[in-house]
């Protein structure tokens, strides 16, 4: 019995051990995600998929096999993380602001 206990035990940890981290939550915004882990060895990309209607995104470890449709998956550790909100966006708002600001006058 200890010995069925030890194998089980093996397997985890040679299917942690250097296999690819994702970030790993289901949440409303995706910049929260900040839990990641160990993908088992039979995982080979992380995903990311958000559940139109409902606001919520889920990300994880997944196979390449399932990968597609709605489900956006990317190879290396950690690829799936929320995209930041570039310099773009923040000079584009900016610009607006000081458009508006200008035209008030």
């Amino acid at each position: 019995m200890q010995l069925r206990g030890a194998l089980i035990l093996l397997v985890i940890t040679i299917s942690t051990v250097g296999g690819l981290r994702c970030y790993t939550c289901t949440v409303t915004e995706a910049r929260s995600c900040t839990d990641t882990k160990s993908c088992a060895v039979i995982f080979d990309r992380c995903f990311s998929h958000r559940i139109d209607g409902y606001g919520v995104v889920t990300k994880g470890c997944q196979s390449q096999l399932l990968c597609g449709g709605a489900m956006a998956c990317c190879e290396g550790d950690l690829c799936n993380k929320a995209q930041n909100t570039g310099p773009s966006v923040l000079l584009l708002l900016l610009l607006l602001l000081s458009s508006a600001m200008v035209t008030s006058l």
